[in-house]
C-alpha cells in the first residue's frame, strides 16, 4: 500500500448502536416510556408491526455484545442512553432512575476495563413522552432545552470521569423531518400523511430542529463552563447528510440545487453550531417566515457555545435536479429531485440491499472534504454501513457471508485515506453502523445492518464475516501487524 493509503496510527475505530434499537426492556427498572414505545404500538401499524420491547435484548445480554467487540478488536463503541431510563418523566423537575444510571455505569465500567473507549450520544430519537404529553416535546423551544440541558448535566456528572467522547444529539433532521414532516418516524406528526397524527408540516420541522440546535448548545455551554476543566474531554453532534452532485452537469440550476440539497440537510445545523450563525440563505429565502428567528439571548448563546468535532453519518449519494415550479409549503428538500441515475442514465452507485442506499465510495470522499472546509471541525464518522442486497430474509448461515459489506468498508475507508492525503481533511475515527443487527425504526426487522447476525427468535448472536475484516482492514491501514 502506498502512503496515501494509510490511516493515522492513533485513528480511532469501532462499532456503534442506538439505545431503542438493541436494549429491549422497556418497563424494566424504572425506565419511562418514550415517543417510540407509543410510536410502535399505534394501529395501524407503522413500524410493520414491531416495537422495541424486546429488541436485541442488550439490557440483559451486554456483556455477550461487549464480548464480541473485544474480539471485533474495536478500540471504541458508539451507544446511547435512553434519556427515559436516566429520567423516566424527562423533565428537570423530575426524579432520577438510579437504577438506569447503574446499568450505563456498568456498562461504561465493563469497557474502559477492556481498553475499549467509551463514546455516548445523549440523544437518539427516543424523547420521553413524558415530556411529549407535558408540553410537546421538540415543539416547545423554550422548555425542551431547558430540560435537555438538565439531562446532560445528569449525564456528564454521572458518566464523565469515565466518558471523554460525548456526542449530544444523533441525527437532528431525521428527527425534524421524519418526526414532524413526513410523519414516518416518532412522534408521526404530519399535515400530508394521512396515517399519522395530525400537524403542520410546513412550519413543525423548522420549530422542532430550532428546539434540538438550542438543546445541543446549551448542552455544550453546560460541559465547557462546568465539567470541561476536570474531566478533559470533547464534545460534538451527529448530522445527517447525502452528498449530492448535478442531474446535469452542464447546467447551472442543477449545480446550485446541489449545493441548496446540502444546504438543507446539512446547513440547517452546522450554520448555527459550527459557523455560528443564521440559517443557510437558500433556506431563507424559500422558507421565509416559516423557518423560526434567533432571538439575540439565542445568537449570544451560539456564540459562546464551542463544539469540538462534527460527527458524520454517511451512507450514500443522489444526484439532484431543479424544479422550476414554485415550492411547496411541505417542501423540505430545496425544491429539486432527488435521483439516483444522471441526464446520462449513470447509476450513482452499486445497489445495496435497500432502495435508498447505494455505494458511492468516491462521492465519500467529496462530501468528507466538503464538510472540513465548509465547517473547520475534526470529523469522526459516527455513523457508515449498509445491507447487502438480499439480506433480508437470509438465513443466518447466507447472511455470515457478506462480500457486499466488506467491499462497501473497504472502498469507504479506502475514501477516508484519500480525503486525508490529498484533500488534507482532518478525520479523526470511524464507527461501522451497527455491531448487531436491530430493530431498524419504521422498517422494522427487516434490513440488517449489524456485522453481527442477531437471531430474534433466540437472541442469539453470530458474527459476519465483514466484522472479523474490519480488524485486518484496519490494521494493514495503520501499518499494524495482528498476532497470529
Amino acid at each position: 500500500m502506498n502512503k496515501t493509503s494509510f490511516l493515522p496510527v492513533d485513528f480511532e475505530w469501532g462499532f456503534a448502536t442506538a439505545a431503542y434499537q438493541i436494549e429491549g426492556a422497556v418497563d424494566i427498572d424504572g425506565r419511562g416510556e418514550s415517543i417510540w414505545d407509543t410510536f410502535c404500538r399505534l394501529e395501524p401499524t407503522r413500524t410493520n408491526g414491531a416495537n422495541g420491547d424486546v429488541a436485541c435484548d442488550h439490557y440483559h445480554l451486554w456483556e455477550k455484545d461487549l464480548d464480541l467487540l473485544t474480539r471485533y478488536g474495536a478500540k471504541a463503541y458508539r451507544f446511547s442512553v435512553s434519556w427515559s431510563r436516566i429520567i423516566p418523566f424527562g423533565g428537570r423537575n423530575d426524579p432520577l432512575n438510579e437504577a438506569g444510571i447503574a446499568f450505563y455505569n456498568q456498562l461504561i465500567d465493563s469497557l474502559v476495563m477492556r481498553g475499549i473507549t467509551p463514546w455516548l450520544t445523549l440523544y437518539h430519537w427516543d424523547l420521553p413522552q413524558g415530556l411529549q404529553n407535558r408540553y410537546g416535546g421538540w415543539l416547545n423551544v423554550e422548555e425542551s432545552q431547558l430540560d435537555f440541558e438538565r439531562y446532560a448535566r445528569v449525564c456528564f456528572e454521572r458518566f464523565g470521569d469515565r466518558v471523554k467522547n460525548w456526542i449530544t444529539l444523533n441525527e437532528p433532521w431525521i428527527q425534524s423531518i421524519y418526526g414532524y414532516s413526513t410523519g414516518v418516524n416518532a412522534p408521526g406528526r404530519s399535515s400530508t400523511n394521512e396515517q399519522s397524527e395530525a400537524g403542520d408540516s410546513s412550519t413543525e420541522p423548522w420549530i422542532a430542529g430550532k428546539a434540538q440546535i438550542m438543546s445541543h448548545i446549551r448542552a455544550v455551554i453546560a460541559y465547557n463552563r462546568d465539567f470541561r476543566r476536570q474531566q478533559d474531554g470533547q464534545i460534538g453532534i451527529s448530522l445527517n447528510g447525502d452528498y449530492y452532485e448535478p442531474w446535469d452537469s452542464s447546467d447551472s440550476l442543477d449545480w446550485e440545487a446541489a449545493e441548496w440539497r446540502m444546504e438543507f440537510q446539512i446547513g440547517w445545523f452546522a450554520n448555527p453550531v459550527f459557523l455560528k450563525k443564521d440559517y443557510p440563505e437558500c433556506m431563507r429565502r424559500q422558507l421565509g417566515l416559516r423557518l423560526p428567528q434567533f432571538t439575540h439571548e439565542e445568537l449570544a448563546l451560539i456564540e459562546e457555545a464551542e463544539t469540538d468535532f462534527y460527527g458524520m453519518n454517511y451512507y450514500t449519494s443522489q444526484f439532484a435536479r431543479h424544479r422550476n415550479a414554485k415550492p411547496l409549503d411541505t417542501d423540505f428538500r430545496g425544491n429539486l429531485d432527488e435521483l439516483q441515475c444522471n441526464r446520462e442514465g449513470k447509476q450513482v452507485g452499486e445497489e445495496s440491499g435497500l432502495y435508498w442506499l447505494r455505494s458511492c465510495p468516491e462521492l465519500f470522499r467529496k462530501h468528507l472534504t466538503r464538510v472540513y472546509r465548509l465547517y473547520g471541525k475534526p470529523i469522526y464518522v459516527t455513523e457508515n454501513g449498509c445491507p447487502c442486497p438480499g439480506e433480508d430474509g437470509m438465513t443466518c448461515a447466507e447472511a455470515v457471508n457478506d462480500p457486499y459489506r466488506i467491499r462497501y468498508f473497504e472502498s469507504h475507508l479506502d475514501a477516508i485515506c484519500k480525503s486525508i492525503h490529498e484533500d488534507e481533511a482532518s478525520i479523526k475515527g470511524y464507527f461501522a453502523w451497527a455491531l448487531l443487527d436491530n430493530l431498524e425504526w419504521s422498517d422494522g426487522y427487516g434490513p440488517r445492518f449489524g456485522v453481527t447476525f442477531t437471531n430474534y427468535e433466540t437472541l442469539e448472536r453470530t458474527p459476519k464475516q465483514s466484522a472479523l475484516m474490519l480488524r485486518q482492514m484496519f490494521a494493514e491501514r495503520q501499518g499494524i501487524i495482528l498476532a497470529a
